[in-house]
């Protein structure tokens, strides 16, 4: 029997890519039409940040994050919300000072772990994500910064709340740690993992490393592999034939091939293509909520 294969539409992420593509959506209204349009192309799952109206960068608003939920609430499509709550973890770095205005340089957005969830505690989505580490953010002095103190007080308070942590990993070290939280009874059965590949500089797009990754993973996890830029597709495969779920979308990559500039939508509709191709289906969105033992209640819009 073919196996449902989770599908998510990642659909915007926190970078700065508005300029590189007009397909990137920016306004609450534009994410909402883009989860509708991936929903429909075949998305269990849709994955969302906010942007602010007037810059396009990203925002920590919840007004933001209640209107794409209520949009996507009153459409004709039933995804599974997975929101972000990632934002408020960057800080940047004098290299010569390091101490100097902590947490106040250009590119710094530093709050503590529960601060990063009001959007969580007030829409009460599905899925909300936690990323399990601090990690070297590229090139430069930034870093993401998630403690393990800051990530035990966040999945307990997601815990109780009763949604679904998304724990997103980015190297192994991280993978550990996640571990741990599962094994101390902070995350619910059964736990979800994303492992992230490809971020400089987290964890590299090495198919190996995958591999070594998914066979660190305890006892009826349920995890995500995705890559980023040109490997997005490509590692729809790889994640399908080691037994993972998949995740595509334009916080990851804004090509459907070389010179060809993507919507959510047709990276869905391919994503679904290779699954099929591979023997397998994408999951309906209430198929991913058993699977996930999902809390099935309606997000608060």
């Amino acid at each position: 029997m073919s196996r449902p294969v989770i599908l998510t539409a990642a659909l915007t992420g926190a970078g700065d890519t508005t300029a590189k593509s007009e397909h990137v959506p920016v306004t609450p209204e534009q994410i909402a039409a883009d989860a509708i349009a991936s929903a429909r192309a075949g998305a269990s799952v849709v994955h969302i940040h906010v942007r602010d109206v007037e810059t396009g960068l990203a925002s920590r608003d919840v007004a933001l994050y209640r209107e794409v939920v209520r949009l996507v609430g009153e459409s004709d499509v039933d995804p599974v919300i997975n929101l972000t709550a990632g934002m408020g973890g960057d800080l940047v770095l004098d290299p010569s000072d390091p101490t100097r205005e902590l947490g106040r340089l250009e590119g710094s957005d530093l709050i503590s772990g529960l601060d990063r969830l009001p959007h969580v505690e007030q829409l009460l989505p599905e899925i909300c994500t936690l990323d399990c580490g601090t990690l070297n953010f590229g090139e430069g002095s930034q870093i993401y910064v998630s403690t393990p103190d800051m990530l035990r007080e966040g999945a307990a308070r997601i815990k109780e709340l009763g949604v679904k942590p998304e724990m997103e990993i980015f190297d192994t070290g991280q993978l550990w740690f996640a571990n741990v939280m599962v094994a101390e009874g902070l995350i619910a059965p059964p736990p979800m993992y994303q492992l992230c590949m490809g971020i400089p500089y987290g964890a590299p797009v090495d198919p190996g490393l995958l591999d070594a990754m998914v066979h660190m993973l305890p006892e009826g996890a349920q995890w995500t592999s995705f890559a980023i830029g040109r490997n997005q597709l490509r590692w729809v495969a790889q994640s399908v034939l080691l037994g993972g779920h998949v995740r595509v979308g334009l916080e990851d990559n804004l090509y459907l091939r070389k010179g060809v500039k993507a919507t959510n939508a047709q990276l869905v509709e391919e994503a679904g293509k290779i699954v099929d191709s591979l023997g397998d289906r994408i999951a309906t969105p209430d198929e991913a909520r058993d699977i996930l033992q999902l809390d099935r209640k309606a997000p608060t819009a």
